[in-house]
């Protein structure tokens, strides 16, 4: 009994402290390693992504159940969701919020009846959603994900779609995203690391904001 009042005092901190970061990580904040190139130019392979869990609701840690909420999601907002559609965790943008009309005619979003708006800036393709200026990537030819026709969001969903648009499994693939699948709101680029340069870090990317 001794031995273990020991092996306690002398390890006390350190288990207190793994259980703090677990509690964090399971209610408060996260990071997400970004695999792919769906969410470029705005998210890069190799970002390690700062996930705030708190953006939206509060929920019982490791458990989607919700205790309260406080704030909706609106679009614009990078989210990142477990997707049970495609049986794994991605990160998107969200478009269309419960209620909205949404379609896209040759990558030219259209949502309530209005096109967004689009301009070029030097060598940037340019996306205005209500307060998110944000940059997309039309890299490649269109594919049969680039229209669809008008499409209502129902209520507790979500219509989400990555950045780079000819290069993304996104709603237009998995359907409409329910709300409790939402882990939380993306917010910054903790660090990243360039995968094809040794693993190198970006130093560029570190504590970037994401829009």
């Amino acid at each position: 009994m001794k031995s273990k009042q020991s092996w306690w005092k002398e390890n006390k901190g350190f288990l207190l402290f793994v259980g703090l970061m677990l509690f964090v990580r399971a209610g408060v904040a996260d990071w997400y390693y970004v695999p792919t190139g769906s969410m470029e130019p705005s998210i890069e392979v190799g970002d390690r992504i700062l996930v705030n869990k708190i953006a939206y609701d509060i929920k019982v840690p490791f458990s989607n159940i919700t205790l309260t909420s406080h704030s909706a999601v609106e679009r614009g907002d990078i989210v990142v969701f477990n997707s049970e559609a495609a049986q794994e965790r991605l990160i998107k943008r969200v478009i269309g919020v419960a209620g909205d009309r949404v379609a896209l005619i040759n990558n030219r979003l259209i949502i309530n009846g209005a096109s967004l708006s689009y301009r070029r800036e030097n060598d940037k393709l340019l996306e205005e959603l209500p307060a998110y200026l944000h940059e997309i990537k039309l890299a490649g030819n269109p594919t049969p994900l680039s229209s669809f026709r008008e499409i209502t969001v129902p209520t507790g969903h979500l219509l989400v779609m990555g950045d780079n648009r000819n290069n993304s499994a996104d709603s237009r693939v998995y359907g409409f995203v329910p709300k409790e699948e939402i882990i939380g709101k993306a917010t910054s680029v903790l660090y990243s690391l360039d995968n094809q340069n040794y693993y190198l870090p970006k130093l560029q990317r570190t504590f970037h904001t994401l829009i």
